[in-house]
This record gives structure tokens, C-alpha cells and sequence, in this order.
């Protein structure tokens, strides 16, 4: 039975993938490295540093560690201004993690770095819901590595333990995605994964291993879950 919830962020949470991709457009566009939104969702789940080596990798140039670092912090910054005031926040999305966060043990997961997800969980208060957050900074290894699912089970279980529970088993978890790298780090770390069609088709996800797909979070009450998830 679902105990927990890891939840991705970007394209889940945060409806700012496009942002990002015009972010990283305007700030890739002075050493001449072009940016299609192929490329871009092609590498959804790659953490900033990953992302950056491999654009210029694909446009037959080099950064420097000292560069790929001075990109990263151009397109936060850029990404800052966009969003910061007027989150693009996925319709219903705070009520659908407000209802979660009743019955289920909330973390999230992803591979923004932790600054740029605290932002966006004090502006929008939804950061009392999640017990932990995993971010790039926390990894070594980007999606669809299992690294950062792994980690976010084994705090979860301890914060559940720590407040009287029992040990959780792999499927009690439940990941929250809607990228296939996402989808296959969640499916690799051994943990269920529920899809949102949120940037890519459900056709994709399910390809990647999703035991179910949504096509709006809104849609999605606890008992779902458990139904569809309904483990051993």
C-alpha cells in the first residue's frame, strides 16, 4: 500500500520547462551554441552542469568547468527574474499536493538545484507539505541514474520511522514524474511511478516503465492512488 510520495518538480510542479529553454537560448547564444526544444526535452532529467557539458559537446565545442559554472548561475539568474512574483505554478497543483500530504508522506525529487526549488516552495508556501527535498546538489549522478530516488525512499522511511512507523518496502513509494529519464531512475531504484504528461506524450512514459499515466493531476485523489497502486 502507497505510504509516500516522491514528487518530481520541473514539468510537475513548476510549469517552467519552456522558461528554461529560453533561459539557456539567451544565455548559450554568446559562444554560439544553438538550442533547439528537441534538444531540450531530449535531455529532460539532466541536472544544469550535465546539461550545459552536453550542449556544447552536441555543438562540437568545449566549456571550460569554470564556464559551464558561469552558464548555469546566467540562466538561474535569467530564470529568477521570469518566474519570481508570478510563479507558473501547474493549475490545481497546490491542492493536489495539499490532499496528498494528508494521507501520503510527501518528499520531492529533482535535479533543479535546491536555491531555485526553495524559491519557488517559500513563494508558494507548498514547502510545509514535503518531510525532504533531494536536489542536484545533494547527487552525484543525474536522471535517469536511480541515486536521487534512492536517497529520497531512505529519508522518507527514516522520517517515517523516526515518528513511529514501520520500515516502508519499495512499494510503498510512489515517484511522480513526467520525464522517461525520470520515470526510468524511479523504475531502477525499484520504486513505482505514476507519469504526467506534462512535457512529453503518455506513449513515451509508459515506454519508460510508468505504471500509469495522468493526464491532469486534478483529476487525482488519494484513493487513485491506491487503486492503481495498490502494492502487496
Amino acid at each position: 500500500m502507497i505510504k509516500s510520495i516522491l514528487m518530481d518538480f520541473n514539468g510537475v510542479i513548476i510549469d517552467d520547462e519552456a522558461v528554461q529553454m529560453q533561459a539557456y537560448r539567451e544565455v548559450f547564444e554568446a559562444d554560439g551554441v544553438e538550442l533547439t526544444e528537441e534538444h531540450y526535452y531530449s535531455a529532460l532529467g539532466m541536472d544544469d552542469r550535465t546539461f550545459v557539458a552536453a550542449q556544447y559537446d552536441r555543438a562540437g565545442k568545449k566549456a571550460s568547468e569554470d564556464r559551464i559554472g558561469e552558464i548555469v548561475k546566467e540562466k538561474s539568474d535569467k530564470w529568477r527574474e521570469i518566474v519570481s512574483g508570478n510563479l507558473p505554478l501547474f493549475d490545481g497543483i497546490e491542492n493536489f499536493i495539499e490532499k496528498m500530504s494528508r494521507e501520503f508522506t510527501l518528499g520531492l525529487v529533482s535535479m533543479s538545484r535546491r536555491h531555485e526549488i526553495d524559491l519557488v516552495l517559500e513563494e508558494s508556501g507548498l514547502g510545509r507539505f514535503f518531510e525532504t527535498v533531494v536536489s542536484a546538489d545533494d547527487v552525484g549522478n543525474c536522471k535517469p541514474d536511480p541515486e536521487c530516488f534512492r536517497l529520497g525512499f531512505q529519508r522518507l522511511d527514516a522520517i517515517r520511522m523516526a515518528n513511529g512507523h514501520l520500515p516502508m518496502t519499495h512499494d510503498d513509494c510512489l515517484v511522480i514524474e513526467d520525464s522517461p529519464a525520470g520515470i526510468q531512475g524511479a523504475v531502477a531504484a525499484d520504486l513505482l511511478a505514476l507519469g504526467v504528461a506534462n512535457s512529453v506524450g503518455a506513449d513515451k512514459l509508459r515506454k519508460a516503465g510508468a505504471g500509469a499515466v495522468a493526464t491532469d493531476l486534478r483529476d487525482w485523489m488519494p484513493d487513485s492512488i491506491r487503486l492503481l497502486f495498490p502494492g502487496n
